[in-house]
Order: C-alpha cells, then sequence, then structure tokens
C-alpha cells in the first residue's frame, strides 16, 4: 500500500521530510515566541509581549501551510513534538538577538529546501516556497528593526520603555 500512496504523491521523499522538518521548525518558532512574549510580559514589556504573540500566532499559521501543503501533495504531514523551549532570557536585549537569530535560521531552512527542489526539478513545490521567501523578507526586516531601536534609543533611563513602546510600530512595506 506504501509504494502505491508514494507514486500518487506529487513530491518525493526526500522533499516530504524537508518540508516536515519544517513544520517541526515553525512549530518550535511559535513555542519560542510564545516563550519571548511570556519573558516580556513577566518583565514589563507589555508591547513587546503583544508582538510576540503576533509573531508565534505568525508561525503557528506557518506550519499549517507547510502541513497543508504536504497532505495536499498526498504526502505524509507529521505533526511535530516541541521541546527544549528557553523560557529565561539575559536581557531584553537578548530576546530581540534570539528572535531575528531564529528568522535567519527559518529563512536558511527553507532555502534548503528550495535548493533541493531544484535539484528536483519540483517546481510545484519552489512556486509554493516563493511565499515563505517574501514573508521570511518580511519577517526579518521586522527583527533587525526591533534590534536597531536598541541601538537607536540606547537602553538607558526610559530606553527599554521607549523600545516596547515602538516594537509594535514597525511595519514593512513592499516597495
Amino acid at each position: 500500500m506504501k509504494d502505491i500512496i508514494r507514486t500518487q504523491s506529487l513530491i518525493s521523499a526526500d522533499i516530504e521530510m524537508l518540508l516536515n522538518q519544517q513544520i517541526k521548525k515553525e512549530a518550535h518558532s511559535s513555542s519560542i515566541y510564545l516563550a519571548m512574549a511570556s519573558w516580556c510580559d513577566r518583565n514589563g514589556y507589555d508591547n513587546s509581549a503583544d508582538y510576540f504573540f503576533k509573531q508565534a500566532e505568525e508561525e503557528r499559521q506557518h506550519q499549517l501551510k507547510f502541513f497543508k501543503y504536504v497532505l495536499d501533495m498526498g504526502g505524509n504531514a507529521v505533526s511535530p513534538d516541541v521541546s527544549n523551549i528557553k523560557q529565561e532570557y539575559n536581557s531584553f536585549r537578548e530576546v530581540f538577538e534570539e528572535a531575528l537569530e531564529q528568522e535567519i535560521n527559518i529563512t536558511q531552512s527553507i532555502k534548503n529546501i528550495a535548493a533541493r527542489c531544484h535539484s528536483e526539478q519540483d517546481f510545484v513545490t519552489l512556486e509554493f516556497l516563493n511565499w515563505f521567501f517574501r514573508e521570511q523578507r518580511e519577517e526579518e526586516y521586522k527583527a533587525r528593526r526591533a534590534l536597531e531601536l536598541f541601538e537607536v534609543i540606547g537602553e538607558e533611563g526610559t530606553g527599554r520603555w521607549q523600545i516596547d513602546k515602538h516594537v509594535g510600530q514597525i511595519t514593512y512595506n513592499e516597495g
């Protein structure tokens, strides 16, 4: 039966594996952002907590997009276990440094899937991934801008409060 199902799948076993790994990475990202939201909330950074709650929901939606795509292509989407989520941060700035690092890692992971799709001439999955490339451009931009607030405003005095106030106002306009 497995061989019959595989021949009906529109993606290779390798691409399916990479997509399932990406599903797990997106779920992991969502959980990381929830932990960041919790840390920010506990430490009085309400706007940043809201920002990370929104990021967590976006990552969950990304996870579901990948999950549904695997199913739509006749593959087997796997619901991931998520563990080893950092709960404590040494500073407000560290939260944003790790958020940017997380977005860069997700972008690289999607690039790796695209490279494999290109080598297999899986143009359907490549086209699907284009949405994520546009999304990652926005996500990395927002993460960089948030981190830049620490340099522009500074953390002294009311600096952290000002940074927290401006985080929710960061937007990306694809020009």
